[in-house]
């Protein structure tokens, strides 16, 4: 804690007075969210420490907390709407440019669905400054009943690279600070390459998003020995995710019957999908205007779970690709062997098969568990939890700052190792 000069008290104890009234007069208000949006907009971690604490300290206890992070922030009106020339730095300090088109009627009292459309030929330079990012213009995707998403590929930053993994779900939670954003609609199309990355997407981080519309991809380049990566696919990582899949049979690229095999085994693994071969149909997407109803009504049927009762997940790492909505995994028995969780809530208990991993995290939700009651987890049989479960403050706000997503709040986390 920094201690002030003695000069310096009275002013500051009278301005800290006067944001703390303010405070909680927003925590308490249905409209004024000005806090949760200070905290979600800091630009330093000094910045969302010092938000933190005035949250804390300015709401009752835990339960109001959560339902003022529920509400989330204030959307303003006053927004850019229309077509968006934007870009994100990374990690790597490298820029990642996108587009966002918003409808020229946004309302900030309602929540909107967000659809990102990854592009084809990632394999082309990056674009320069002002180049189209979707080679067909953008017109055609625009409407006025969602945000539509348009980011960037070329050759040293492919879909499924790990910096693109970085930087879609950056973009999302950079809409959510300003875009009133319905967290359980946020659904990703991509088109040949786009297509692809949607597979990428699906297989490996799929928590952000309702569905996948993966058209004339191949989620066989993603485990082509000969790429520049390569990834072992686990068809259960798709449970739960529906997909909207379309090939040509004459594709010269990626014909329906190259990708029959996956769609073999998505039927073997019991993966929600719907497959369309277009009768002699090539690498385009001439059918789309035919299929719209049939797409829209698609992305209607499939809202995201948030929090469902079952989750599992197989990754052969733990720095990243390790996660699947309240399910992460911490520790492999053998680092690059694949390890795979399943765990299963039913009230409060929660059973957890678990193979060749070592430790992994439970985050638990307070409308899912019922922390008044204790808790019981079982890891393969041996019950290895059971008493009451602590909810933290700090948990909450560490969450909620990493997803930014109303929808999936945890107030608590369960570090667990798995029985010898």
């Amino acid at each position: 804690m920094t201690t002030l000069p003695r000069t310096s008290l009275v002013l500051s104890l009278t301005l800290t007075s006067l944001l703390l009234t303010q405070c909680q007069s927003a925590a308490g208000s249905d409209s004024g969210q000005d806090l949760v949006g200070a905290f979600l907009s800091a630009s330093s971690l000094q910045e969302r420490e010092a938000a933190a604490t005035q949250l804390q300290t300015t709401t009752a206890d835990i339960e109001t907390l959560y339902e003022v992070l529920k509400r989330g922030p204030a959307y303003s009106a006053e927004v850019p709407r229309g077509e968006l020339q934007l870009s994100r730095i990374g990690s790597d300090r490298q820029e990642y440019p996108y587009v966002v088109l918003v409808p020229d009627n946004y309302n900030p009292r309602r929540a909107y669905p967000v659809e990102f459309n990854l592009h084809g030929g990632v394999g082309r330079p990056k674009p320069l400054p002002g180049e189209p990012l979707w080679r067909q213009g953008y017109d055609a995707l625009k409407a006025d009943d969602r945000i539509i998403v348009i980011p960037a590929a070329w050759d040293d930053a492919f879909w499924w690279f790990e910096n693109q993994a970085e930087s879609l779900p950056a973009i999302l939670r950079s809409l959510k600070r300003t875009y009133h954003v319905d967290d359980n609609r946020v659904f990703m199309t991509g088109v040949s390459d786009g297509g692809t990355g949607s597979y990428f997407f699906a297989f490996m981080q799929p928590t952000e998003w309702a569905a996948f519309l993966p058209y004339i991809g191949n989620p066989g380049v993603l485990r082509n020995p000969a790429g520049v990566v390569t990834y072992a696919l686990s068809f259960e990582n798709l449970l739960g995710k529906p997909l909207y899949i379309v090939n040509g049979e004459n594709d010269p690229l990626y014909p329906a019957r190259a990708v029959q095999p996956y769609i073999d085994y998505m039927e073997q693994s019991g993966v929600d999908y719907t497959f369309t071969m277009i009768p002699g149909g090539g690498h385009d997407t001439r059918w789309l205007p035919e299929k719209r109803s049939e797409i829209e009504a698609f992305k209607r049927e499939n809202t995201r779970d948030p929090l469902p009762d079952s989750v599992r997940w197989v990754t052969d790492r733990t720095d990243s690709y390790n996660r699947n909505h309240w399910l992460r995994i911490d520790e492999l028995q053998t680092d690059g062997e694949p390890g795979r969780v399943i765990a299963t809530r039913d009230d409060n208990t929660i059973d957890v098969q678990a193979f060749r991993v070592r430790t992994f995290t439970l985050l638990l939700n307070p409308e899912e568990i019922d922390f008044s009651r204790p808790l019981t987890v079982r890891i393969n049989g041996t019950v290895v939890h059971e008493g009451m479960a602590q909810q933290s403050a700090d948990t909450l706000l560490e969450w909620f700052a990493r997803d930014q997503d109303r929808a999936m709040l945890f107030t608590a986390e369960l570090n667990l190792q798995v029985p010898e």
